[in-house]
């Protein structure tokens, strides 16, 4: 990796170092006021590669609500639901790294358009399972889900060029808001996404879609669904082709040794730099942290409150929302008061209080001795204190998410944002690959266990990063 701290020995200092270097490169120190736009029209370009990234994420939702039924309906074991969501994120492990440093070399619109164009192939391919099982058996159909998964994870690495291109175009002193705006649009793709998703896969919808489709294309539950994600990413293809210009910034040097790195030796080199370092292994302890409520949220809330899978469902949009509210305007505003280092420890904080409080809200009402609170008998205590947890959750996560964004931002120089955000995304996909098997196998020992175990995970990130502020 080019970067200025790249290949230095850690030292025991090297933890503060990275604090001060980071500091000095904060949003308010070095706003880029004197740099010429990187594009004619910043704003319209961010809302385009927002967009990109919504799509993105509707896509991915999409399939939240049918991938357990789509894999039960070829009669194979439920371990294959949580294979394929780790393949997913395995995938976008090892992608997103190179495709963030390909996007500081060839260009963050290339890299954004051919990575759309190709997760419409991957969700077409995710449709046509279902055939594959009809004609050949369940051990094809496996292979061509594990195989649209596996490219549909790999195209979501684009996420590093989406960051990287943000970063081009934005000051630095407006930068944790425009990022805040990136994770709004995580936000609101889960809120659409499952939505979309389970209206799709209604009876009514499939029927008419039957009557209407051509022989070779199957209508099903399962891949219309799919298909709706195919013509989003396409639609958002079109619309970048069209209104996504290419920012202007500085190029890495073409050095044959740097064009050679692989995405081991970009973490290996992250790894051993003073800013990148705390940063990248912030970003995986937090994946596998969250990974708890990732997995296991809804067995928790069907285990302890009785809850369907709609009950879940409105519990989901409930932190969609929130999250695009947290994320899209009040990270973005604290920002502007409060540095993004606080940011962080403050979050993680709120974050662990948060998991721990998941497991305990179950037992409020025996707590309470099962006081009435009146009104609609949905209402209970047990509820209020679940929706609160999940308030605080929605919170510590955008702070600190949005907040790390915008220190990768600042740790790293102009020609290598890509490469910089490309590697602390793997790290996360890598703690979305490891998390979640972990946190299923706890939570069979123990329902409390994910997330306790995740809100101690989350106090090393406090108070490393606590420990620097000021």
């Amino acid at each position: 990796m080019t970067h200025p701290e790249a290949g230095a020995a850690p030292t025991a200092d090297s933890d503060a170092a990275a604090v001060s270097d980071a500091d000095a490169a904060d949003p308010g120190v070095d706003d880029g006021a004197d740099r010429p736009p990187a594009v004619a029209n910043p704003r319209r370009a961010l809302a385009v590669v927002i967009g990109v990234v919504f799509i993105d994420l509707v896509g991915f939702g999409i399939v939240i609500p049918i991938l357990p039924f789509y894999v039960r309906s070829f009669g194979v074991s439920d371990a294959f639901i949580g294979l394929l969501a780790a393949s997913y994120s395995l995938a976008q492990f090892v992608a997103a790294p190179t495709l963030g440093r390909l996007s500081d070399r060839v260009g963050r619109r290339p890299v954004l358009l051919a990575s759309l164009a190709a997760a419409a192939v991957a969700w077409v391919t995710f449709g046509y399972a279902g055939s594959a099982g009809a004609r050949f058996g369940p051990v094809a159909a496996l292979a061509v889900l594990f195989a649209s998964r596996t490219l549909a994870g790999a195209m979501g690495g684009n996420i590093a060029a989406a960051q990287a291109y943000v970063a081009d175009i934005t000051p630095r002193d407006r930068r944790a808001g425009a990022l805040g705006l990136v994770g709004a649009s995580f936000a609101l793709g889960f809120v659409f996404g499952p939505a979309i998703g389970g209206l799709l896969a209604a009876d009514a919808v499939v029927a008419r879609a039957d009557a209407l489709f051509p022989a070779f294309v199957p209508a099903t539950p399962y891949s219309l669904p799919s298909f709706a994600a195919a013509g989003m990413s396409l639609l958002a293809v079109a619309v970048g082709f069209l209104l996504l210009e290419e920012p202007a910034r500085t190029r890495p040097a073409g050095d044959a040794a740097s064009a050679r790195t692989t995405a081991v030796g970009q973490f290996r080199d992250a790894l051993a730099s003073a800013s990148l370092r705390p940063l990248t292994v912030a970003y995986f302890v937090v994946a596998v942290a969250f990974a708890g409520v990732q997995v296991m949220f809804i067995p928790y809330v069907a285990d302890a409150f009785g809850y369907d899978a709609t009950a879940a469902a409105f519990l989901l949009t409930y932190v969609g929302v929130l999250g695009a509210v947290n994320q899209g305007v009040v990270v973005g505003r604290l920002s502007r008061v409060v540095s993004s280092r606080t940011l962080v420890a403050v979050g993680a904080v709120v974050l662990a209080g948060a998991l721990a409080a998941i497991p305990a809200t179950g037992l409020v009402d025996r707590a309470a001795g099962g006081v009435a609170l009146g009104g609609p008998r949905w209402l209970t205590l047990p509820l209020l204190a679940l929706l609160a947890a999940l308030a605080a959750l929605s919170l510590g996560n955008a702070l600190v998410n949005v907040s790390l964004a915008t220190l990768v931002s600042a740790s790293a120089d102009d020609a290598d944002q890509g490469a910089a955000f490309g590697v602390t995304q793997g790290a996360s996909s890598l703690g979305r690959t490891v998390g979640p098997p972990l946190m299923a196998v706890l939570y069979t020992v123990a329902v409390a266990s994910p997330f306790l175990i995740g809100a101690l995970l989350l106090a090393p990130v406090a108070v490393a990063f606590g420990r620097r502020t000021g």
